[in-house]
């Protein structure tokens, strides 16, 4: 380290604390105004400042426990169940026992221990215990030693990561605006019609180019779904798509399988927003990926979970990382006809309220949550199709905001990469801030 800095054991620069559960037999104890941090606070919130919490006690809960109010800037780690998540309070809370909790002294930045422990959650693994339940004691928690700089370096590397993660979350939040919009647009469009509402009070459309507003009808007509824009179609799934597929049966894939590269196997986390997220992917080899042609995916494609987490619709956009990717075996996929529909058409009606319902109206909870016969069953459905030049009309808005959001995802991934790769040198002395900078600006420019 450099010659300033120092080794301090952590109970020496900051208080240590724990948490407590107030009772759950006195239901008099909870829904309060005291934010309560739990283990879904802390895993849903790793590495931020929380200000709200999912659960609320009270006074008499406070009162009757061992939960203390503990100030703001305490910065708390999570050493049971869910071991090494961080979390720095943004108002006066309590915690769970669950949890592990530092009031900073006036020698030690909050800011600076929480990335201390950031860059250190792996390593926390190594002090958990048990075969149920992983958990970190107190005896090893209080042995915790940490590299202090001066204040001012401490202070200085907080600000530098901070800036850095204030720019990811910028990127995340713009990118969530632009899905909003998207989504916002398919409502209007395709679920209230409003275009075709105004056209019939002699209304132009708002927002709306005048070559666009005349692909839309003015009037309704009846159909087996209700009122629908005159001259467009209640027509099903199979009607509209070019195929619908499975993934792969049996232990097709299965973990002795998985290889360093390859085709990517998609997972449910890879399905968490509209747009396939390439997440931390496990690959099979090319031959293996050939061998299961019949669920290969690749851009256009919308796919879809049919077991476990339901609902779940992503579509893999044109600038996708890999060209292919393969099904887990919790999933299914439609691919649509370019002669009928679009696919961020059909993507965005399977994620919308009406959409979802129509999906999941056919899922099993006994068990592992399943939708029955996956394939015949969406193949079936019966939804309200526009013209193709209506629905090309919408596509195109959305691919353009899909460009922006991939954009931004590729721009936040080499933040975080940089970050992550600059935490563990700023936090032990061997990368000093200036240099830091540099590489910041690097790869900003």
């Amino acid at each position: 380290m450099p010659a300033d800095w120092r080794w301090r054991l952590l109970t020496d620069v900051a208080r240590l604390e724990t948490g407590h559960t107030p009772s759950r037999r006195h239901p008099e104890w909870w829904g309060g105004s005291v934010p309560w941090i739990g283990i879904r606070d802390a895993t849903g919130n790793h590495g931020s400042t929380i200000h709200k919490t999912q659960q609320y006690t009270n006074e008499l809960g406070i009162r009757n426990s061992s939960a203390r109010v503990l100030p703001a800037n305490t910065v708390c780690l999570s050493r049971t169940a869910s071991v090494g998540y961080v979390v720095v309070m943004g108002v006066p809370m309590a915690t769970s026992q669950d949890f592990v909790n530092w009031v900073c002294g006036v020698e030690l930045d909050y800011r600076y221990l929480k990335y201390v422990l950031l860059a250190e959650r792996r390593a926390f693994l190594r002090f958990a215990s048990g075969t149920t339940h992983q958990t970190i004691y107190f005896p090893e928690v209080k042995a915790f030693h940490i590299a202090t700089p001066p204040l001012k370096t401490q202070r200085g590397i907080a600000e530098f990561l901070g800036a850095l993660d204030d720019r990811i979350d910028i990127l995340r939040q713009t990118n969530a605006t632009l899905e909003s919009i998207a989504q916002a647009l398919f409502k209007s469009w395709f679920i209230d019609f409003d275009p075709v509402r105004a056209k019939g009070e002699g209304r132009e459309p708002e927002g709306m180019h005048a070559v666009t507003a005349a692909l839309f009808p003015g009037e309704f007509d009846e159909s087996a779904l209700g009122m629908i824009p005159k001259g467009w179609a209640v027509r099903s799934i199979d009607d509209v798509a070019q195929r619908v597929g499975m993934g792969p049966f049996g232990s097709n894939i299965k973990v002795s399988t998985f290889v360093d590269s390859g085709v990517p196997v998609l997972t449910g986390a890879c399905l968490r927003s509209t747009l396939l997220e390439d997440d931390e992917f496990r690959f099979i080899t090319r031959e293996h990926a050939d061998r299961l042609s019949g669920s290969l995916v690749g851009e256009g494609d919308i796919v879809i979970t049919h077991r476990g987490t339901l609902g779940q619709v992503s579509l893999i956009p044109a600038a996708s990382t890999y060209e292919t990717y393969v099904l887990s075996q919790s999933q299914f996929f439609v691919r649509a006809n370019p002669h009928a529909t679009t696919p961020e058409f059909l993507t965005y009606f399977l994620r919308c309220p009406s959409g979802q319902h129509l999906l999941l109206a056919n899922a099993s909870q006994v068990g592992v949550p399943s939708i029955s016969r996956p394939v015949s069953y969406l193949r079936s459905l019966q939804i309200v199709v526009p013209p193709v030049a209506v629905a090309n009309a919408f596509s195109s808005v959305a691919t353009a905001l899909h460009e922006r959001i991939v954009a931004g995802r590729r721009q936040s991934g080499m933040l975080t990469e940089l970050r992550d790769s600059l935490l563990p040198r700023l936090i032990s002395g061997k990368l000093r801030l200036p240099e830091a900078q540099a590489q910041l600006e690097e790869v900003i420019a």
